[in-house]
């Protein structure tokens, strides 16, 4: 014979059990930040790659699309840039995100020429990038590299 369950009782049994389910709740939500992060880093990659594939092959109209849209803003295209081929760009340091998860810092040594000239020069770019929540898209910040 069943005996029936007093309300004490239930409420005791809840009184345990919502220390477990808020646990599980956190546990639940802070397991939705790594995908995130992940989405954020693997979109952060597949833009370096985009911008570094474009100034590897003189597409420089679309590096300067990664560039953040405010830099952009009443600025031309530079048009010494047809003249430069780029000869090496290598990572030095891969795309780090900050703590926040918004910005992050890649390092790049680049060696370039001016095809007039036939002459190499090398410089170091810090490549700034931040995230842009509502286009889910990393921008250049930092501009393109200054070439001398």
């Amino acid at each position: 014979m069943d005996t029936p369950i007093s309300a004490s009782s239930r409420r005791q049994r809840w009184m345990h059990a919502g220390p477990i389910l808020a646990v599980l709740v956190l546990a639940l939500l802070a397991g939705c930040n790594p995908v995130k992060k992940d989405k954020m880093a693997v979109s952060l990659q597949n833009a370096t790659n985009g911008y570094q594939s474009a100034l590897r092959w003189g597409y420089y109209e679309n590096a300067y699309g990664y560039v953040a849209p405010e830099e952009r803003k009443d600025k031309a295209l530079s048009a010494n840039l047809s003249d430069i081929r780029l000869t090496g760009y290598d990572i030095v340091q891969p795309p780090v995100m900050e703590q926040d998860a918004e910005t992050a810092l890649q390092i790049v040594n680049i060696e370039y020429l001016y095809e007039n000239k036939q002459v190499v020069k090398k410089l170091t770019d810090r490549q700034i990038w931040r995230y842009e929540k509502e286009a889910e898209k990393w921008w250049l910040v930092s501009g393109l590299p200054k070439f001398e």
